[in-house]
This record gives structure tokens, sequence and C-alpha cells, in this order.
């Protein structure tokens, strides 16, 4: 008696049409793997899933796919390309469809498109405690770069003495930039413009100029800084952070204990992981959800 073949998994590129079914397995995704764990789930609603990927789905600098299983979607991914480095996520597969090797083929599409535009690296941020999602990502070639420590939360100091924090304006990209390319290696202008935009990007400016800057203080932002205390402004002018939270590098350890001593709690442990392009930041630094 012969084994039944498994069936076909096809992956195509994503249209906002897609975006209903792919946000309720996304949201299905996460809660289910969050709550085993005993952790919340990154997003709220199927809705507020769906409404983020339609919005990657339908952006001109995101390349999305989905994998389908005899015609019937079963998972998602994105590829952030607003940046020399391109960032990965969120990837979600329905858990009916598991064992197909669906992850897989949603994270090589990504990374052959990266790899055809010539990114000069790429990098993700996995929840720390899902052991499949490490084992893929390492097996693909990623590796560990950094742990962190999603926080949440309202410090209880609102300011920093001799830092002052204002709105970004489109006059500041020169200054963000070069700093982001002093700490990194290179620049997220791009996306810093856009959060320009829509209103969401600081800066801190201390002794007369731009010592950091945040696109927003959010899963979904990033924040680059020279100092501690630049960081520490930031975060503290914030009123609250968008989404599960902040991403700060567990291994700056004075920075963390500043966040926890300002009654900021730990929300998940999550692991930072890339492949090509990597600088050890020369600075104080919170990646967003996508790196």
């Amino acid at each position: 008696m012969s084994l039944k073949s498994q069936p076909e998994v096809v992956v195509r590129a994503a249209t906002p049409d897609d975006s209903s079914v792919c946000g309720q397995i996304c949201y299905d995704a996460f809660s289910g793997i969050n709550a085993a764990h005993g952790f919340p789930c990154d997003f709220p609603s199927a809705e507020v899933a769906a409404g983020l990927l339609s919005m990657m789905f339908s952006m001109p600098d995101f390349y999305c796919v989905v994998a389908e299983v005899e015609g019937r979607i079963v998972g998602s991914n994105c590829l952030d390309e607003r940046s020399a480095i391109a960032g990965v996520g969120p990837i979600t597969v329905d858990s009916g469809a598991q064992n197909l090797g669906v992850g897989r083929k949603l994270m090589r599409a990504v990374m052959d498109r990266a790899y055809s535009r010539d990114a000069a690296g790429i990098r993700l941020v996995q929840a720390a405690f899902h052991n499949r999602s490490l084992s893929l990502y390492t097996s693909l070639g990623f590796d560990i770069r950094e742990p962190l420590a999603c926080v949440q939360g309202r410090t209880i100091e609102r300011n920093v003495s001799g830092c002052a924090v204002r709105p970004a304006q489109t006059a500041d990209m020169e200054d963000c930039n070069a700093l982001s390319r002093r700490v990194h290696g290179f620049d997220r202008g791009t996306e810093l413009a856009h959060a320009i935009q829509q209103n969401t990007a600081t800066v801190v400016e201390r002794s007369g100029r731009i010592t950091g800057y945040a696109s927003d203080l959010a899963f979904f932002g990033h924040a680059t800084a020279e100092s501690n205390l630049d960081m520490q402004a930031l975060i503290a002018s914030a009123e609250s952070f968008g989404g599960p939270g902040i991403l700060v590098p567990s291994r700056n350890s004075a920075l963390l204990r500043w966040c926890l001593a300002n009654g900021l709690r730990v929300v998940q442990p999550m692991t930072l992981m890339s492949i090509g392009l990597y600088n050890e930041p020369a600075g104080a630094w919170l990646p967003s959800i996508l790196f």
C-alpha cells in the first residue's frame, strides 16, 4: 500500500484581498503559541492583524507572499525593503497546515527576494520561547545576534535632565540618518521619513544637537541614540508604547535596569537574528519587531 503523498505548497504574491484570511491565520497562530507559553498575544484581535497585513500587502516597499495548499491560503510572510537591510515578518502558518514545509517555503521566498535585490543583510525578531521558529531560522542560516526584552508600561521618570525631546521634522533627516550610520553602519531613512509624515517620530537634543531619534516608541518602531542617557530621554517622553511594547537589548543591562526601576515590566523575551551584514551597534538602540 502506497503512502499518501503530501499536498503541494504553492507560494504566490499577496494581494490586499488576502488580508482578511491571513489576518485570522496570523491572530490564531500568535494567540495559540503565546497562550501555550503563558504570554499575551501580539495582536488584540484578528481584525487588527488583518488591518496590519492589509497595509503591508499594499505598500510598495514591502514584498509579501502567501502560501496555498489545494487552493486554500495557509500562511503568509512579508519582507520590509525600506533600507539596505531587509526585515522579515510577520510570518504565520495555519495550525492545520503544520509539518508540510509551509514556513520554510515562505522564508525561502522572501530570502530569495532579498538576495535578488542585493540586500546587504536580512534580519528578523523571533519569540525566544518558540522552539520551532528558532530551529527553522537557524537551519536557514540566521545567527542569533541579540537577546531582547519586550517591555511595556509608562515610566515614572518623565524627562531626563539635559535632554530635550521634540517631534521630528523633515529637516532633521540628515542628522538622524548620519547618527544611524555611525551606530549601525546603515540608515533607515525611508522608514524615518514615513514616521515623520505619520507624526510618530521624535528626536532628542543634548548640548544643542540631535543625539537620538525614534521612528516610534512601539513594537513596529525603532530608535537609535548616542548613549543610554539619550535613549532614556526618548523612552521617558512617551505617554505609552504602541502594541506589546518596545524591544530593549537585554545585554544593555544599564538601560534595562533603568526601565525596570522606572516601572516598566518585561512582557516577553525575544531574539534578534540576522544573515549578512551585521555591525555590533556603537551606541544605544531599540530594534523594531521587523529588525
